[in-house]
């Protein structure tokens, strides 16, 4: 998955906190949000807040993604509000995904 689409998809399913991301849509999706914070940093306060409130779920849903694609309830995101849990979350989105269903029912990515 290239950029341009791992933020279609970010964007398209901004609500959907089921199913599966892999490592490149969220890596890349991450890195579109850190860009997009940067840059509205010199637009001002307030597009800066629009911004980053915006692009708030579509992150979340993501995460959450990445979370089941590594067989994990999306529940663990809530450890980025600890400083250690942060850390983990990070080494987990580093990992790769695991093979077949896992406990939420989404199914296993077809190899390309």
């Amino acid at each position: 998955m290239n950029f341009t689409d791992a933020v279609k998809v970010g964007l398209t399913n901004y609500a959907n906190f089921s199913g599966r991301s892999g490592r490149p849509e969220f890596w890349w999706f991450a890195l579109f949000c850190a860009v997009v914070n940067f840059v509205s940093m010199f637009l001002g306060d307030i597009i800066n807040l629009i911004l980053t409130l915006a692009l708030l779920v579509p992150t979340f849903a993501v995460g959450a993604r990445r979370l089941h694609d590594l067989g994990k309830s999306g529940w663990w995101q809530l450890l980025v509000l600890t400083v250690i849990g942060a850390f983990l979350l990070l080494y987990w989105a580093a990992q790769p995904g695991t093979d077949g269903p896992n406990e939420f029912g989404a199914p296993a990515p077809q190899a390309a």
